[in-house]
């Protein structure tokens, strides 16, 4: 195969790829890097499935530069420890405390699950979302 040449004003593009013969074929040896084992959580593939959806062309763009998987585990890493810090905030202001749980345990379980509804809207609107 020989280079093409470049045309006057058309920038001359490199092709540094090899290739693997497949019957009458050239096909591009491509290869990915190696991602780490760690899976994504919850809201990673929350994230993943709105990028998916809602953003194909930066889904693609992520996931064609090797970024996505590192991008979710980001987003999904903040969005737990977001939710841990407001989820404490959100108890306390509540009133949802230990004297409360001792004394009826299913009122204070209903508090801790509004405040995780709430903390949880809050990322989707903040992290997941946009």
């Amino acid at each position: 195969m020989s280079a093409p040449r470049a045309r006057k004003g058309v920038p001359h593009m490199e092709n540094n790829l090899t290739y693997i013969q497949n019957g009458d074929y050239l096909i591009p040896d491509l290869h990915l890097s190696e991602l780490p084992e760690k899976p994504l959580g919850k809201y990673g593939r929350m994230r993943k499935a709105y990028l998916k959806q809602h953003r194909p062309i930066l889904y693609n763009q992520l996931l064609m530069t090797e970024k996505l998987y590192p991008h979710l585990l980001e987003i999904d890493e903040t969005a737990n420890r977001r939710l841990e810090q407001m989820m404490s905030q959100l108890a306390e202001a509540a009133g949802a405390t230990e004297a409360l749980k001792a004394a009826d345990p299913m009122q204070w379980v209903g508090l801790l699950n509004t405040c995780k509804a709430q903390a949880e809207e809050i990322l989707l609107a903040e992290l997941i979302n946009s």
